[in-house]
């Protein structure tokens, strides 16, 4: 490692599902992370941006960046409007502190959202200062449709640099499930890649989230590359914990991640 500070480690707080938000906060205190993605679901204190400050500030963990809720699930958290969702997620970023906001691309069926989506990314931006880093994704299977038969659900593609954005976020877990190479992507973003979902999966067509090592996704080999190319940007745990059968196994996972993380961040 150089002189420069390292890279911050956090974790998303959809790493607890099905617990709440509070309980990210609590472990990423327990355990050492640098703080916590927040995931806007559900979950009302996710919603809450004076519950979420208020959980900041008793556990001494900040908020790293606001995932906007994009998922299928989420389309009426906030607003049914995508425009708005978006707004807000960047509001809530300013008003937590945090550096990023994720998104996903748009759905093909958003087509008024997705002509000015492009755009809207880049207003945001250059008024709030908050990076919009826009996430890969996967195709799926349609309903009815072969085991092979994918389709993707995003428009254009679930690769966002077929169009090109300033900030993006790259999953592993999504380019397990889409059998995209992780390291192509990571160089196809270039100077953009500033957040990594760092979690891992095994090729098969859905998303695993598993903690990193247990896949085939060059999680080590990623970490390692980017710290030997000055990355700037944060790293943030998004792993699956929800068939832990105990408090004591989710915890063991955990740190688990967050040791892998450390080691081949060089920290």
């Amino acid at each position: 490692m150089t002189d420069e500070q390292p890279v911050p480690v956090g974790l998303s707080t959809a790493s607890v599902w099905p617990l709440k938000a509070g309980t990210a906060f609590e472990l990423a205190a327990e355990l050492g992370y640098d703080g916590v993605e927040v995931m806007v679901w559900a979950d009302p204190v996710s919603q809450d941006v004076t519950a979420l400050r208020r959980l900041s500030r008793r556990t001494g963990v900040p908020v790293l960046s606001v995932h906007s809720p994009s998922l299928l699930i989420t389309q009426r958290i906030w607003s049914p409007d995508p425009v708005v969702r978006l707004r807000m997620s960047v509001d809530a970023a300013l008003e937590l502190g945090a550096r990023t906001v994720v998104v996903h691309p748009p759905f093909r069926w958003q087509r008024r959202y997705g002509d000015a989506f492009g755009d809207l990314v880049g207003e945001l931006e250059e008024s709030s200062g908050v990076e919009i880093a826009v996430e890969n994704m996967f195709k799926v299977r349609p309903p009815g449709g072969s085991r092979n038969s994918r389709v993707s659900a995003f428009r254009p593609s679930i690769d966002p640099t077929d169009v090109g954005f300033r900030h993006y976020t790259l999953d592993l877990s999504h380019t397990a499930a889409a059998e995209m190479d992780a390291l192509a992507l990571a160089q196809r973003m270039g100077d953009g890649l500033s957040h990594v979902h760092l979690a891992d999966g095994t090729g098969v067509p859905k998303d695993e989230h598993l903690v990193p090592g247990r896949g085939g996704q060059p999680c080590a080999e990623l970490l390692e590359k980017l710290v030997s190319n000055g990355f700037a940007g944060q790293i943030v745990l998004e792993v699956n914990t929800r068939h832990a059968v105990t408090a004591a196994q989710r915890v063991r996972d955990l740190a688990e991640a967050l040791l892998f993380a450390r080691f081949h961040l060089g920290q």
